[in-house]
């Protein structure tokens, strides 16, 4: 298996290529979580793999409860299936929580503020169901709980890790918390083993190709863990040797020898280059400062590989699309694939400009 190759099994293994989902929640179990700091970008992140799908369908969908979004795996959102939420938490939160305990000590937050917090925001959200980040902070400055600076998001996120509180839905452009428990019933936890397992065999089946290093990166698990993971998955995932590095990908996913051509219009932290610490298959060394390292800027991606960025001005009717390709050609395409975002976002194309 070459670089090509890799990329197209992944292509095809994160649905950019022929999805067979048809409703955002079925994706995103698939996909285990899709990280989702960039609400609008993750919502197009599933818009491009589900055709058809608007940015408004994915927002009720989203406001229903049937997408959560949660501080989970790394210390940051991802959207996540309501039945995922509880173990996913079980098994990649107390990493989480132990990486913010040394920026706790720093903020001056110790665990009795913590455990306040939580009382006050759970108390508080068991009589009125959803509430903001404005609504909860006079709450918390009632209690003299100190929320200057970013304080407030790391109280917040610490009620999210313990499973306490998740995403509720949003009131006009403001997101709102809820009681986890009000949004996801409480079920029977799988054991940790179990849910190594499961994490491991979403990961691979959904990104792979990939390495441990990639889902050591993704995951927040120690090697230990993998390995542990990939021995319970055996006859469900396979391996192969390429560029001097072991691939591990779903045994009974189809190999794609066929390079099938595709232009993207990906937003920053699309899981097609966030879920891998190597992304030298999709971007070369030499363009990953311009392409803001295939993650912090939306790029566009031909044919797999990251050839450009791009940005986009909205107004309450109208987008237009700014391109910067790193490599020339391929305008047809890159003009199909804005009108799709616009079509996303039930707007009208005003123009296409490249620089």
């Amino acid at each position: 298996m070459n670089s090509q190759q890799i990329i197209q099994h992944r292509l095809h293994q994160q649905q950019l290529l022929h999805s067979r989902f048809t409703r955002p929640a079925d994706l995103v179990r698939w996909m285990g979580c899709i990280q989702a700091q960039d609400y609008a970008g993750a919502k197009w992140a599933i818009g491009n793999r589900i055709k058809g799908t608007t940015d408004a369908s994915i927002e009720k969908d989203f406001n229903d409860g049937k997408i959560l979004r949660t501080h989970i795996l790394r210390p940051t959102w991802h959207f996540v299936a309501p039945e995922d939420i509880r173990w996913m938490l079980q098994l990649t939160a107390p990493k989480i929580k132990a990486f913010n305990k040394r920026l706790h000590v720093k903020l001056g937050i110790s665990d009795k503020d913590l455990k306040r917090s939580n009382n006050i925001i759970t108390k508080a959200l068991s009589d009125h169901k959803f509430l903001t980040r404005t609504a909860l902070l006079p709450l918390l400055a009632k209690a003299k709980i100190n929320t200057d600076d970013i304080r407030l998001g790391f109280l917040l996120m610490d009620a999210e890790l313990e499973g306490l509180i998740c995403s509720g839905p949003r009131q006009g452009k403001q997101f709102t918390y809820a009681l986890l428990s009000d949004r996801v019933p409480d079920a029977p936890a799988p054991g940790r083993e179990e849910a190594i397992a499961r994490l491991t065999l979403c990961y691979f089946s959904s990104r792979g190709p990939a390495t441990i290093q990639d889902f050591q990166w993704w995951s927040g698990l120690n090697i230990a863990d993998i390995k542990t993971g990939l021995h319970l998955n055996k006859e469900q995932l396979s391996h192969t040797v390429a560029n001097g590095q072991a691939y591990w990908f779903a045994a009974g996913a189809p190999a794609n020898k066929r390079t099938v051509s595709s232009t993207f219009l990906l937003p920053s932290y699309d899981e097609y280059a966030v879920a891998y610490k190597d992304r030298c298959d999709i971007l070369p060394a030499e363009h990953q400062s311009t392409a803001g390292y295939g993650i912090f800027k939306p790029v566009v991606v031909v044919n797999g590989q990251v050839s450009g960025i791009w940005n986009r001005k909205e107004s309450s009717q109208h987008i237009t699309v700014t391109t910067q390709l790193i490599c020339p050609g391929k305008k047809a395409a890159v003009d199909t694939a804005a009108a799709a975002y616009a079509a996303f976002m039930g707007k009208k194309l005003q123009s296409i400009t490249s620089i």
